[in-house]
C-alpha cells in the first residue's frame, strides 16, 4: 500500500495525517503530538476513529519541534505499515513567488527560509520537518503547499499598500492566509450547496488563528488578513488589525524592541491579552470573570466590522460560512455572530445552530448561513497526489 504523509508543524503541536493513495486518497490515520514542551501527549487514531495511541510524556522528552519529530517519526516506523511515496506540508508564507504548491528543491527551501520574519510563528516551525525528511530520505518526494496561494488571484487594487511602488516590487504587499482551508471549502461548497459556491460567500475561518475571506466565483477576492498573519480579526494571541502609530508608539516612547513588539503582537495580545485568562474561547465562554466576556464581544464586534467591509467589496452577500474549530464546534459563538449579521438579513434556525447542521439559516435568510468543516490535510494530500503524478 502506497502512503503519504502529511505534516502541519506548529510551536506548540504537531500534527499528522496518513493518506493510502491506492484506488483514490483515503484518509488512514490522523495524530497529533501536542502540549511539545509543556504538557506533551501522543494521541493517534485509525480511520475508523480507533485510539492507535495515547501517550503522555515528560516535558523534559519533547522539549521542541525536533523532539516531536523524533518520536513521532519512531512510532510511524513501527506501527505504520505502508510504503511512504511523499510528504506533503503546510506551509504558511510562500511569498511573492510562489503562486501555488511546489515540489521542494533545496533552492526552494532556501526560498521559503527568506519569508521566516513574513511569519515568524509559523514558517520556522513548518520548515523544520522538511529538513528533517531531508536528512533522514533525501530521495523522498516533498511538497509545500502554501496558505497564501489561493489569494494569489486577487486584483492589484487589493493587494497594494499606499506606500511608494517599490516597496511592492520587494514583496511587501497583502497575501492572505488560510488559504487551504478557503480552497478545501469552496470545493466542498460545489459539492453541498451548488446553487451559492459560484456566488458571493464570506467564509470565515474561526480557530486560534481567525480571518474572513471574500469569495467570488469561488475565487478569493479580498481577505482581512494581510502582509503576515497578523492582520485583521483579533486572534488567539494575535492582535489583528492595528494602528501601525502604535508599533511607532511602542518602540519610541515605550524603549520595547522589535523583538519585545513582535512577542506581544504575536504571543501576549488577542483573546489572551484582552481578557488575561486565556485564549481558548471555550475557557472564555465559561469563565464568570467580566474580562472573558469582554474579549469575546470584542471579537464578534471585530468579525461584524470586517463582514461589513467584505459585504461592500462584494457587492452584497449571498451566504456567510463558519469553518474551523470555533466556527464548527461553537454553536453560542455562531449565534452571536449570527446576530451581528442581521441587518444583511441573516435570520439563524437555533434548532439548527445547536445540532450543528450544514444549514443553520432559516429558510428565509438572505444571506444562508452555513458550517462547513475545513480539512486543510486532505487539501495538501491532493496536492502532493497530483504532484508526484498520482
Amino acid at each position: 500500500m502506497d502512503t503519504i504523509l502529511v505534516v502541519n508543524a506548529g510551536s506548540s503541536s504537531l500534527k499528522f495525517e496518513v493518506f493510502s493513495i491506492e484506488d483514490g486518497l483515503r484518509k488512514r490515520l490522523r495524530g497529533q503530538m501536542e502540549g511539545i514542551a509543556t504538557a506533551p501527549r501522543l494521541r493517534v487514531n485509525g480511520s475508523d476513529g480507533k485510539m492507535l495511541a495515547d501517550r503522555k510524556q515528560a516535558a523534559a522528552d519533547v522539549p521542541d519541534l525536533p523532539a516531536a519529530m523524533r518520536i513521532v517519526g519512531a512510532w510511524l516506523r513501527e506501527k505504520h505499515e505502508g510504503r511512504l511515496v511523499a510528504v506533503g506540508h503546510r506551509v504558511v508564507h510562500g511569498g511573492p513567488d510562489y503562486d501555488r504548491p511546489v515540489l521542494i528543491t533545496m533552492e526552494v527551501l532556501r526560498d521559503l527560509e527568506r519569508y521566516v520574519p513574513l511569519a515568524p510563528l509559523h514558517q520556522p516551525n513548518n520548515l523544520m520537518p522538511i529538513h528533517a525528511v531531508l536528512d533522514r530520505r533525501p530521495d523522498l518526494p516533498q511538497v509545500a503547499c502554501f496558505d497564501t496561494s489561493f489569494h494569489r488571484g486577487q486584483s492589484l487594487v487589493a493587494n497594494h499598500y499606499a506606500i511608494p511602488e517599490q516597496f511592492f516590487a520587494e514583496g511587501v504587499r497583502r497575501y492572505g492566509f488560510h488559504g487551504l482551508s478557503y480552497e478545501y471549502v469552496v470545493g466542498r461548497l460545489r459539492e453541498v450547496a451548488p446553487d451559492i459556491a459560484n456566488g458571493r460567500v464570506i467564509t470565515a475561518h474561526l480557530g486560534s488563528g481567525a480571518s474572513l475571506c471574500a469569495l467570488f466565483e469561488g475565487k478569493s477576492i479580498e481577505s482581512t488578513m494581510g502582509f503576515t498573519a497578523l492582520d485583521g480579526l483579533p486572534m488567539g494571541t494575535r492582535c489583528g488589525q492595528i494602528d501601525p502609530g502604535v508599533l511607532l508608539y511602542l518602540l519610541d516612547q515605550k524603549g520595547m524592541s522589535p523583538k519585545d513588539v513582535q512577542n506581544l503582537l504575536y504571543n501576549e495580545s488577542g483573546l489572551r491579552g484582552l481578557s488575561g485568562v486565556s485564549n481558548d474561547v471555550r475557557v472564555l465562554l465559561a469563565s464568570e470573570d467580566p474580562r472573558a466576556g469582554f474579549a469575546l464581544d470584542h471579537f464578534v464586534y471585530r468579525i461584524g466590522f470586517h463582514v461589513g467591509a467584505l459585504a461592500a467589496v462584494l457587492g452584497g452577500i449571498d451566504a456567510f460560512v463558519f469553518t474551523a474549530g470555533i466556527g464548527e464546534n461553537s454553536p453560542e459563538m455562531r449565534a452571536r455572530i449570527a446576530a451581528r449579521l442581521e441587518w444583511l438579513g441573516a435570520r439563524l434556525d437555533p434548532e439548527k445552530n445547536i445540532r450543528g447542521e450544514l444549514q443553520v439559516s432559516k429558510l428565509d435568510s438572505r444571506p444562508a448561513l452555513y458550517v462547513v468543516p475545513t480539512d486543510e490535510e486532505l487539501m495538501i494530500a491532493r496536492h502532493t497526489l497530483k504532484l508526484i503524478g498520482g
